[in-house]
């Protein structure tokens, strides 16, 4: 038999971070009937992003941040939308060159993740926000 649910799920971030999600997703994953499926994780947003990288070495984020920082500089003078901040576009082009959604294997009952991987909320703006994001885990009961 077949199962489909959804949660919406609420992440506060404190500013540009990459922001492990991963205990947040298994938690929904966890909590319904599907044995065998997929879990799909869609974020609401244009200047934040998800991900799935390494979770153990924290100077992988790092790294990453600072790749970033360096390929989509805030200010940029090319950027003419600075509506809300020097970060605005950035986090826009930060957003087009990541993803906004990610689809994971979901085997026996729980996310089939790899042994150094974790998902990732990747907010582009320094300033906090509520990062919305829609969680839908079909398959198999």
């Amino acid at each position: 038999m077949t199962h489909v649910f959804q949660k919406q799920l609420m992440v506060h971030t404190d500013g540009r971070q990459l922001r492990d999600i991963t205990r947040e997703i298994e938690e929904i994953v966890n909590a319904g009937p599907v044995r065998h499926g997929l879990c799909h994780v869609f974020i609401r947003h244009t200047s934040a992003s998800l991900l799935i990288n390494e979770n153990a070495d924290p100077d992988v984020l790092a790294d990453l941040e600072r790749f970033f920082s360096d390929l989509v500089p805030d200010g940029d003078d090319r950027f003419v939308h600075r509506a809300e901040g020097p970060d605005d576009m950035a986090a826009h082009v930060r957003c087009a060159l990541t993803r906004t959604d990610i689809t994971l294997p979901v085997v026996d009952g729980a996310l089939a993740l790899g042994t150094w991987q974790g998902i990732f909320l990747w907010e582009h703006r320094y300033r906090p926000h509520e990062r919305r994001m829609i969680v839908t885990v079909s398959g198999a009961v």
